[in-house]
Order: C-alpha cells, then structure tokens, then sequence
C-alpha cells in the first residue's frame, strides 16, 4: 500500500512541532519557516502555518457522540491504542471523546478517541476489534 499525504493548517508551527513531535512522536521531516513534514506511521502529513485559520466545529453524531466532520487520524492495534490512550492521558491532553468503545457487538466494532491539536484540527485514532471489519456494512 502507498503512504497518504495529507497537508492541514495550523496557526503555530511550534505548537504543531510540540504536539506532532512530542505527544505523538512523528519523526519530523523536511521544513521551512511555513511548513513541516511529520512522519505518520508511514505516511506524510504536513502542517501548514495559516495564522489566522479558524477551529473547525461542525459535528456529525456517530453511535451517540458528536464527532467533528473535518478530521483525520491513525488505525492502530489494541495494544497501540492503548499506550496512545495512556500517553495522551498522562501528558494532560484534551479530548474531544474519550477513548471508549463504539458499535459494540456490531460490524466495525472498535475502540476511538479524538484529540485536538493545538491549531484546533481534530484527530481520531481507533483500534478495530477484528480488523477485516475495517471496512464492514451494517
């Protein structure tokens, strides 16, 4: 499978270096004074400075949370999840919901979580409980 390239906005390249780098452990890649590249499990994002970006807040209700309609995020295993969970639980981070289980004895049974970075884009990191369910219908 190809790595993604997803480039997002940001308000603070340094906050943005803090939390990719720091909280979630991206290595960082290439930069410049308006951008930089993290490595996402493989894949490339990039944070692009737009100082006066605003928070993006439409929601959606998925399985009784509001969950942001603009976000992106990572499919981890169990064990990932978890010490994600814990790490981003010890370093006092916000969530948007809580790492909890959704769809439960369904199709697509998974774990999730949203976070939000610094600049305000929402994250989503799941763990699925059988991973062929990845993309399963009702």
């Amino acid at each position: 499978m190809n790595p993604f390239h997803l480039a997002f906005p940001v308000h603070d390249l340094a906050a943005a270096r803090s939390f990719y780098g720091d909280v979630l452990g991206c290595e960082e890649g290439r930069s410049s004074a308006c951008w930089v590249d993290f490595n996402f499990a493989g894949h490339q994002i990039v944070a692009h400075l737009d100082p006066g970006m605003a928070a993006k807040g439409a929601t959606n209700t998925v399985d009784g949370d509001d969950v942001p309609i603009f976000h992106f995020g990572m499919i981890l295993d169990f064990d990932g999840f978890e010490a994600l969970a814990t790490r981003l639980t010890e370093m006092d981070a916000t969530f948007i919901i809580e790492p909890r289980t959704r769809f439960a004895g369904e199709p697509g049974e998974q774990r999730t979580m949203f976070v939000r970075d610094p600049s305000g884009n929402a994250l989503e990191f799941k763990a699925f409980a059988d991973k062929r369910q990845i993309f399963a219908k009702d």
